[in-house]
């Protein structure tokens, strides 16, 4: 699948490139070709999940019009490496600035997302200069897959949950020879961020958050409007929208048999989160472009990862889950954007994180916000590491 392979020496970081064989995307374009689609929905909306018109929709243009080859020359401009952490070949773009004075970052996805959610975030924080902004806002930007996600490799053991991955990724930071660095994330990436920030290894700075699931020890007996509206989240989010992390954190397996067989299935396994989860007026293409959505779902299809992406939802459910979060010490910096799952008000934010050094909620974009909006998510990270910058 791939044009490079990392080797048996464990401190071993080597090139990758991109290079899916023809044979695979020939294979993709076939089952395209063969759907068995379902009945109609009963209802008008997205209720019952993704419109059957608007699956049919995507798929035409998955089939008819939509290149791979193109994403992957895209990407293949930026350099990738692997190196292999604890029996686990990890795959990572790693940009270094072109001023010596930046500060390294390390960038982390989530579900159903990728390091492509990143791509147009990477020269932004490299070279802000480029793009309007000042020299002493740059980043060296290192951005990891998670284990069974893209070009990393599949955990073939349990427990490579966040807190083996928060590990995994101080190592990283270490190898490629940082001893200052910030750490970054949204979903699985908050979570391991948080972790990161719970550990508080030598030498990271502080984090930063798009995502934050917090909450006070007792529920507000009076809950202002931004507290009410929190708690309205939460519960539509632990009701009605929790069935993804319910099967994926029980019978991971079980899923993965549909993710990994229907292209059909996948895709709107993940098609319909960036509905829900994007700043959108009714369409997901409104937030993100299609090309850029079948540029995720095809990574998904083409590595295979539908049931290992979904096991991190078990080893999460392991862990047990603490609403209020750990209490972290270390400088958190956190950036709230209005169609995110949850919106937790800056005071629940403050029992938990004791040194906020950073709050801002803006006007636009959701979930897959360096997704939907690149510009504003690259400004965030200058605005929330600059006072970290002389530590």
């Amino acid at each position: 699948m791939t044009t490079n392979q990392t080797s048996n020496e464990s401190d071993a970081i080597e090139p990758f490139h991109i290079n899916i064989p023809q044979s695979e995307l020939d294979d993709l374009k076939h089952r395209l070709e063969w759907v068995r689609w379902p009945d109609r929905e009963t209802v008008d909306d997205w209720k019952q999940g993704v419109p059957l018109d608007k699956a049919k929709s995507l798929v035409d243009y998955w089939r008819l019009y939509y290149d791979w080859r193109r994403f992957e020359s895209r990407a293949n401009k930026y350099p990738h490496f692997r190196t292999m952490i604890d029996g686990v070949g990890i795959h990572f773009i790693h940009v270094k600035s072109q001023y010596a004075n930046a500060l390294p970052i390390i960038l982390t996805h989530g579900w159903p997302g990728s390091f492509i959610e990143f791509l147009r975030v990477i020269p932004r924080l490299t070279d802000p200069v480029a793009f309007g902004g000042k020299a002493e806002d740059a980043f060296h930007v290192v951005v990891p897959s998670l284990p069974g996600y893209g070009f990393s490799d599949k955990p073939k053991e349990t427990e490579w949950n966040s807190i083996h991955i928060a590990r995994a990724w101080v190592l990283l930071m270490q190898r490629l020879g940082y001893k200052r660095w910030v750490a970054q994330g949204g979903d699985w990436g908050a979570d391991v961020a948080t972790v990161l920030g719970s550990i508080h290894p030598v030498g990271l700075l502080g984090i930063h958050l798009n995502f934050q699931f917090v909450f006070p020890e007792k529920q507000p007996d009076n809950p202002t409007p931004d507290e009410q509206r929190a708690i309205d989240g939460a519960n539509y989010y632990l009701s009605d929208g929790w069935g993804f992390f319910q099967e994926q954190g029980t019978r991971p397996q079980t899923i993965g048999y549909g993710l990994c067989d229907s292209p059909v299935a996948l895709a709107m396994w993940i098609y319909e989160k960036f509905y829900e989860w994007t700043d959108n007026n009714g369409e997901p293409e409104d937030a993100v472009k299609v090309d850029d959505i079948l540029d995720n779902i095809t990574l998904y299809w083409l590595t295979n990862t539908g049931a290992s992406a979904a096991r991190l939802f078990w080893e999460r459910r392991l862990l047990g889950v603490s609403l209020s979060g750990p209490q972290l010490t270390l400088p958190v910096a956190a950036s709230v954007f209005p169609r995110e799952v949850f919106r937790a008000p800056k005071s629940w934010a403050q029992q938990t994180y004791s040194n906020l050094i950073y709050w801002n909620e803006l006007e636009k974009g959701g979930h897959f916000a360096a997704f939907e909006q690149p510009e504003l998510f690259a400004q965030e990270l200058y605005a929330a590491f600059r006072t970290l910058r002389n530590v």
